[in-house]
């Protein structure tokens, strides 16, 4: 079933009704994953899942279920970032639909691959998938990477600060986090 919206405001002009609604990208870390692959060309959800799968060529970094990959496209059509372009024959199924990024998600996931994580939590998943697409789209790595490691050691300068005067559970966590720290700085200082 075709989403009515999406049926009213087809490519460029669904740019222009979520500019003047206010939209603004609030994407799940699956949608960014999902325009970041967009960003190398135009391609339908079967070639994204695929991509994205346990197998795929990113899916040890980052896996996605194929109704995921669906869901995603739809987030990104509907937030103004990618529109479908046309139909490519489909493998014994319906045709399938092709999607590219418009200039706003292009914008976007440019912000998006220069910007480092906020928490150590998401350096496993998040900076590998950046680092990830970066190497990909042929990109340069290196403001992504002295940034991040800017991010880590002002961290790493917090944990060490409160680690003094810290007890119980929260010295252990503490010293988790350093150590993670430590480990992902030595993985960003490899790269640079």
């Amino acid at each position: 079933m075709t989403h009515p919206f999406r049926e009213r405001l087809k490519g460029p002009r669904l740019v222009e009704r979520v500019t003047l609604v206010g939209m603004e990208p609030k994407l799940s870390l699956t949608d960014r994953a999902v325009r970041a692959a967009l960003g190398e060309g135009a391609a339908h959800g079967f070639k994204l899942a695929a991509l994205f799968a346990k197998d795929g060529e990113l899916g040890t970094v980052w896996t996605v279920q194929r109704p995921q990959v669906y869901r995603a496209l739809e987030h990104l059509e509907l937030r103004g970032l990618a529109y479908t372009t046309g139909h490519e024959p489909g493998a014994g199924g319906p045709p399938r639909l092709e999607y590219i990024l418009t200039e706003r998600g292009r914008t976007t996931l440019d912000a998006w691959l220069a910007t480092p994580v906020t928490h150590l939590r998401d350096a496993r998943s998040e900076l590998l998938l950046k680092l990830a697409f970066l190497e990909r789209l042929e990109g340069d790595a290196g403001p992504l990477l002295r940034a991040q490691t800017r991010h880590f050691k002002t961290l790493q300068h917090d944990y060490r600060a409160r680690l003094a005067n810290a007890r119980g559970a929260t010295r252990l966590a503490l010293s988790w986090r350093l150590e993670a720290l430590a480990a992902a700085l030595r993985f960003l200082a490899d790269r640079s």
